[in-house]
């Protein structure tokens, strides 16, 4: 990426405005949403291999206007202000679109979670948590954390049971931290959650012809060619639900170590296997391996999936990319420089601040399980499965009374019917409405006013207005 691109948050701010500018706010309200609210700052010791190592760590709240704010923790060297602050402005617009009740925030440490085992990870954890937690950084009803890159059900374990030993009595602790494993009060569904996520704002893309036009595309998701940039958590479930589920062809996968292509369609579940395996890409069989793996993101396909890190799309190869749909699975992925390119060019872009809001969003069910104190389905699903029970006897009644067999349910259908929604599925329906909603009210404007030519700023209207709307209801004197 050129030296002349923006910062990440600088990038934002630029999304921002371009939508800000077509609204008309009241004086310095815009300024009050866009800024971000505080930027804490921790440094803390911790005693590991006979010597006391100092790690600094960040925790960012963007806009309260509705509390509790939210927002992931990563582990990585990048971590630094900006980007956790561009990260916390993003969450803001994305919960926001979505309809889920956070303001945003984000956090990180700058740390290589690959330099330490889980012993010291843990310690290191830990010690974060409780930096963060004595400032009520961490808190059910004021910040509540999630998994992000380079964290995971485990440490939110962690967070979450160092938070209880500072407040045993507090009734709602477990809500101070989502993405928990399952046993620790978790939700099903929720790795899956952002990779899922962008299958159903995909699926739902592809319900409106119009919009498919628009991308120069035809037909549903099956067969469409698509290339993935990173088969982390959430490319992987993204690209192995659209290939199984939906007939999707997975032509390319691009890793650290460089890209697969296949014409024929890659099988992402092994190629996973592999990484796992070998550490790479690299040997995998009946495939070609691409060594310069980023050159692959200008290969020929239908839908480009970058799912890794921000800034992959830039202002020096935007005008070689061959996609006619991107959808942002990664936070801020495309430039706003590229996006400008891309935009010129007729590339539809489905933005970040809608199609990666799948994590957030299962995530606000977990925190809503854990505040409710029972999982979803406890009370109705045996009642449910009691009425369509009633329902197939009654069915076999009337079969038995025409005397025909051709009035007699199926044995697939009498399965799948008589089954009551386990919570999976009440995550999933949750999700898809979620999903479905949002993209409908985004292209409702972007079909419907001039003004609005792509998604993106679609998006951000939507949001910047909602977040507005909260902000003069509040006492602002």
């Amino acid at each position: 990426m050129s030296s002349q691109e923006l910062s990440f948050t600088a990038n934002v701010d630029r999304q921002f405005l371009r939508a800000a500018n077509l609204l008309d706010l009241p004086p310095g309200l815009a300024q009050q949403i866009r800024t971000c609210n505080a930027t804490y700052t921790v440094r803390f010791p911790v005693r590991l291999r006979e010597r006391i190592h100092v790690f600094t760590g960040y925790r960012s709240v963007h806009s309260d206007h509705i509390s509790p704010v939210k927002g992931g923790i990563r582990y990585s060297l990048a971590v630094n202000q900006d980007e956790v602050e561009a990260l916390a402005a993003l969450m803001s617009y994305k919960c926001a679109v979505v309809d889920v009740p956070f303001g945003g925030s984000k956090g990180g440490l700058c740390i290589n979670p690959n330099d330490y085992d889980d012993h010291e990870i843990e310690q290191i954890t830990r010690r974060f948590a409780y930096e963060l937690i004595k400032r009520d950084l961490i808190h059910p009803s004021q910040n509540v954390p999630a998994p992000d890159m380079g964290t995971s059900a485990t440490e939110m374990a962690w967070i979450a049971d160092e938070y209880q030993r500072l407040h045993p009595t507090e009734m709602d602790a477990l809500a101070c931290v989502t993405g928990k494993p399952v046993y620790k009060s978790g939700i099903a569904g929720r790795v899956e959650a952002t990779g899922r996520g962008i299958q159903f704002a995909l699926r739902e893309f592809f319900r409106e012809p119009l919009d498919v036009r628009r991308a120069s595309l035809e037909g549903s998701l099956d067969g469409q060619r698509v290339i993935v940039q990173g088969l982390g958590n959430v490319g992987f479930h993204v690209t192995k639900f659209l290939s199984l589920e939906d007939g999707a062809k997975v032509i390319g996968v691009i890793e650290r170590d460089g890209a697969l292509t296949s014409d024929e369609g890659l099988d992402v579940v092994a190629v996973k296997d592999w990484i796992k395996t070998t550490g790479g890409v690299q040997g995998f069989p009946g495939a070609t391996f691409v060594a310069n793996g980023g050159s692959v993101l200008e290969s020929d396909c239908d839908i480009l999936i970058p799912a890794a890190l921000e800034g992959v799309i830039h202002a020096q190869n935007a005008a070689q990319i061959k996609a006619k749909l991107i959808i942002e699975a990664a936070n801020g992925p495309i430039t706003a420089a590229a996006d400008e390119v891309l935009r010129t060019r007729g590339v539809v872009v489905i933005p970040d601040l809608y199609a990666n809001a799948g994590g957030v969003t299962v995530s606000y069910f977990e925190w809503v399980k854990n505040l409710s104190h029972i999982r979803f389905g406890r009370m109705e699903r045996r009642a449910q499965e009691a009425t369509q029970a009633l329902m197939l006897t009654e069915m076999e009644r009337l079969s038995a009374f025409v005397g025909s067999d051709k009035w007699a349910p199926t044995e697939n259908f009498r399965t799948n019917y008589a089954k009551g929604a386990d919570e999976l599925e009440l995550v999933r329906s949750g999700l898809d409405d979620t999903m479905r909603d949002a993209l409908q009210a985004m292209r409702e404007r972007w079909h419907e006013d001039e003004k609005v030519d792509d998604l993106r700023l679609s998006a951000y209207l939507i949001a910047i207005q909602k977040i507005a709307l909260s902000y003069q209801s509040k006492s602002l004197g």
